[in-house]
């Protein structure tokens, strides 16, 4: 259950979805770009200096504050956070990628529109 979590925050980097390491294994996945222009494109679309995507704390709340999704703890919990969908739309806006599952989603809810 929590396996691929792990090994995403794992190979991601930069913390994870604790930091921006996630968004910049996106944007290399996604656009082939390298470690460090990824690092500086996300850095930019963010607001933030290249040095602060793996400062899990300033993450935390930037994520928080562009609906980015952050990891849930107890000790940190957010009832208005977005679900993980939203999320990930959120960040396809940010970034500016299209992200399939968003699409889909996108796709569902027009056609969904259109029968009714």
């Amino acid at each position: 259950m929590f396996a691929m979590p792990i090994a995403h925050a794992c190979a991601s980097g930069l913390g994870g979805m604790r930091a921006a390491g996630d968004l910049v294994a996106r944007m290399q996945m996604a656009r082939g770009m390298r470690l460090v222009e990824a690092k500086a494109y996300v850095a930019e679309r963010l607001g933030v200096d290249p040095s602060e995507l793996s400062d899990p704390v300033l993450m935390n709340e930037r994520r928080g504050e562009l609906g980015l999704g952050r990891l849930t703890t107890f000790e940190i919990s957010h009832p208005d956070e977005p679900t993980a969908i939203e999320a990930k739309a959120n960040i396809a806006e940010v970034l500016g990628l299209e992200i399939p599952a968003v699409r889909l989603l996108d796709e569902r809810r027009h056609h969904g529109a259109s029968l009714g």
